[in-house]
């Protein structure tokens, strides 16, 4: 039988502190950080993501940061395979892997036994579905899949064409939706020594947190970021810009709002994310959740998940 690999996973809201405690165990505990961030994937996307600098890394090694450009298809089959071959080298080496991040769909590629099916692509169908969303727009398409797969249609956003047309794709080349192959998605995976621990805080706080992080990226060149991408020929209908600080920064750029304005929805819609991502993470049981504001220090929160954790791989 084969011997279960640790593995650590390190969740939360946004702008909760997961970073410096992540990178605070794995000093602790020869730890390498895999990020579980849908947008850290994408170069020349820094200020907007929160994306962790080299001088914070504090030479902890850091995977799945930067591994695509902003125009091209990275999938959560993508995720899931790089992932747990990091899960895998790090644990022959000895060391801690640690995934730390808050995509649900990322996380949960990991910690559930999500079936991605093998469908080839099919060129000609791709086409088609291309030209009707450039002809009518991506909602257009989006309707469309939302009647032969109601269910994948509500978990693809209305703008992730490629998403949206692998969907479709699926459906016609198999005969069954995509949501068929993932019906056992809360199918908990047994090839772990798996310790998931939640980071939360009081909502006013966190929320409080939010508008000050928001603040401190506009100072920090959020606009010239956005800016510069824009000058680089990404526009704001990629899946990569229609992301938190960049859509709104980008709407602000084409004049349709105010500065002001764009500021202030960029706070509410990551707010509204941060509430996401908790009922998201509250469906699961396996998660021991932290208070942070419980501790005086990033140093007694991460002491406090090593005695936890070393409790779980004794068993």
């Amino acid at each position: 039988m084969e011997t279960k690999q640790n593995l650590l996973v390190l969740l939360g809201p946004t702008a909760v502190g997961k970073t410096p405690i992540s990178i605070d165990i794995a000093k602790k505990l020869n730890g390498e950080i895999i990020s579980a961030d849908s947008m850290q994937i994408y170069k020349y996307m820094d200020i907007g993501t929160a994306k962790v600098t080299t001088e914070e890394m504090d030479n902890i090694p850091h995977y799945m940061l930067d591994i695509v450009y902003p125009d091209e298809e990275f999938t959560v089959a993508d995720f899931k395979k790089e992932s747990e071959n990091y899960i895998k080298d790090i644990n022959k080496r000895g060391n801690l892997p640690i995934i730390a991040g808050g995509t649900g769909l990322y996380l949960n590629s990991i910690v559930y036994e999500l079936k991605f099916t093998k469908v080839a692509s099919n060129e000609d169908l791709r086409q088609k579905y291309n030209n009707l969303a450039k002809t009518h727009g991506n909602q257009y398409i989006h309707d469309i899949l939302s009647t032969i797969d109601p269910i994948s249609s509500e978990r693809i956003n209305p703008n992730d064409r490629k998403r949206i047309i692998r969907a479709i794709e699926i459906f016609y080349e198999t005969g069954k939706p995509m949501s068929y192959y993932n019906k056992d998605f809360r199918k908990e995976t047994n090839k772990y020594n798996l310790a998931m621990i939640g980071l939360t805080m009081d909502r006013a706080k966190l929320y409080s947190r939010i508008n000050e992080r928001v603040d401190i990226m506009i100072n920090d060149g959020l606009i010239q970021e956005v800016n510069m991408l824009m000058d680089m020929g990404y526009n704001k209908k990629l899946v990569s810009m229609q992301g938190i600080g960049y859509k709104e920064i980008a709407s602000y750029l084409e004049k349709e709002i105010e500065l002001d304005e764009a500021i202030e929805m960029l706070k509410r819609n990551t707010r509204k994310y941060a509430k996401r991502q908790l009922t998201w993470f509250r469906r699961d049981n396996r998660i021991k959740w932290i208070d942070v504001n419980q501790f005086d220090s990033t140093n007694a929160i991460s002491e406090y998940i090593i005695d936890y954790i070393t409790k779980v791989y004794k068993k």
